[in-house]
């Protein structure tokens, strides 16, 4: 049994081929040039080689400040290419595990957001990602939707490895210390993925719908910066950790509005999977950890 991942050469795509071929699940990756989402024939195309029995999204336009100036393609890659997966799916039998975003909420909630909460998104990102939720929905019974929130990895650019390059050159680092999420490592979330799919292809019966999955805990960024600096120093991958400045979002130049509060509540998927976050900061450390004897950030 095939399991399709799109998006395979992304921070998160790259975890799931390695930890899917780990495990001896029969993974096809794919990603552009090779495969763009949005490309009808070219998903097609791909579905008649590889004969998946269920599909991972993880291909997407994820650079939230871009999508502001740059609309078109941010729907196209995070609107347009979801519907395309699940009409094939739905052709084809197959399932389609989708990856989504916290940013389709406002922040305007004190506790943790339930799958069930009203959606609201601040920014052209957000609107995306939403409206590939429901092109989905519309399309696809099989379908497990899965948002995530604020995701570092040892491989691709985000906020983890962002910290460790501006820690090389400064003693001091301004962060944005108003907004709280969780961070949740690439690694936690493609295991978390690969089980959904195992379970998925093995039983129709298999919950579907939709699910919120991010690491334990809650951080606002300027926590989640020291926590990185104070970490890499233990490890001696930065030989003295940076002092953290926490400044307001107002301080912080960004195209995108972002939520003040988007930590997502994960008892749904803990329920329904028995899959259980871990906590960041444990995650962290051994996300860091994997950067030693590497080229680091």
């Amino acid at each position: 049994m095939t399991l399709l991942v799109t998006g395979s050469k992304g921070q998160l795509g790259r975890e799931l081929t390695r930890r899917g071929k780990d495990r001896g699940m029969d993974i096809a990756g794919l990603d552009l040039p090779d495969l763009d989402i949005a490309d009808e024939a070219g998903v097609k195309k791909a579905f008649g080689v590889h004969r998946p029995r269920a599909v991972i999204n993880a291909a997407a336009y994820t650079h939230v400040d871009h999508a502001e100036k740059d609309a078109d393609a941010a729907f196209l890659a995070n609107s347009r290419g979801p519907a395309v997966l699940a009409d094939q799916c739905r052709e084809k039998n197959a399932a389609l595990i989708h990856v989504s975003t916290d940013f389709v909420f406002d922040g305007e909630k004190k506790t943790p957001y339930l799958e069930s909460d009203p959606t609201r998104p601040l920014n052209v990102y957000g609107a995306g990602k939403l409206l590939g939720e429901n092109e989905i929905r519309r399309r696809l019974h099989s379908h497990i939707i899965v948002r995530t929130s604020w995701l570092y990895g040892a491989h691709g650019a985000n906020f983890m490895k962002t910290m460790l390059k501006l820690a090389k050159d400064k003693n001091e680092i301004a962060v944005v210390s108003d907004q709280r999420g969780s961070p949740t490592c690439a690694g936690d979330l493609a295991e978390a993925l690969l089980s959904i799919a195992s379970m998925v292809m093995r039983s129709p019966r298999a919950p579907r719908g939709l699910f919120h999955f991010c690491g334990q805990g809650e951080a606002t960024w300027d926590t989640f910066a020291r926590a990185i600096f104070e970490i890499a120093e233990e490890l001696g991958i930065l030989p003295k950790a940076p002092v953290v400045r926490p400044i307001s979002s107002d301080e912080y130049p960004a195209a995108a509005r972002r939520p003040y509060f988007s930590v997502l509540d994960c008892s749904k998927i803990r329920e329904r999977f028995q899959i259980i976050p871990r906590p960041w900061r444990e995650s962290l450390k051994e996300t860091l950890e994997s950067l030693k004897g590497r080229d680091r950030p």
